[in-house]
């Protein structure tokens, strides 16, 4: 394993297909590293089929639990939340300042907080009347869907489409630009300054 390795965990609540894309960029080389665990908020979670799958460990994290005894040993580098529905705890967040991402189907700060995720955000989205929404991926702070953002793609709502029609196509930026916002953490290209996130040059060795 050479030193510019990240070992990404990726947290979870629902079927996984963004921890999918993530473990699919790492298979494929595009991010700099590999999917050392998934942690679950509940045993029923698809991403965990997922997991055996990709021949990953996976571990449920219950209420109860504290995520950062989960990680013990691991040597984690990067924090991936996909659709994972708890709020983080604050030693957690700290303990990961500016290495921990998060994935929002919205454009935010637009339709986000607490008890707007998944269907909910795009019926929102539809019944609201707007023209664009997106995707959004933004480092993580104590706030639901609050930390600073690193990466957005919008798409044009038309007039006729189905809060579910919504909901595919922004999942396919969801699937394309995490993978992105994790292959810039991994090579840390992320550069925070206040509620901004620089996005740094590639490094040209000589």
């Amino acid at each position: 394993m050479s030193s510019h390795t990240s070992n990404i965990v990726v947290f979870a609540s629902g079927g996984g297909s963004n921890f999918q894309a993530i473990h699919n960029a790492c298979v494929n080389g595009v991010i700099p590293g590999r999917v050392v665990l998934v942690v679950a908020s509940s045993p029923r979670a698809g991403i965990i089929e997922r997991a055996q799958r990709a021949d990953i460990p996976s571990v449920v994290c219950g209420r109860s639990d504290d995520p950062l005894q989960l990680l013990d040993g691991l040597d984690v580098d990067i924090l991936a939340l996909a659709g994972y529905l708890r709020l983080v705890p604050a030693h957690v967040v700290e303990a990961f300042a500016d290495r921990m991402l998060n994935v929002h189907p919205s454009l935010l700060p637009a339709f986000g907080g607490q008890g707007m995720y998944g269907m909910r955000v795009h019926e929102a989205v539809v019944r609201g009347g707007v023209k664009v929404t997106g995707a959004t991926i933004h480092l993580v702070d104590r706030a639901y869907d609050n930390g600073p953002i690193v990466l957005q793609e919008a798409i044009r709502i038309e007039a006729h489409e189905t809060p579910e029609e919504v909901a595919a196509r922004v999942l396919e930026v969801e699937h394309r630009i995490y993978p992105e916002a994790v292959k810039l953490l991994a090579e840390r290209r992320l550069q925070r300054v206040g509620r901004r996130v620089h996005i740094l040059p590639k490094p040209t060795f000589s």
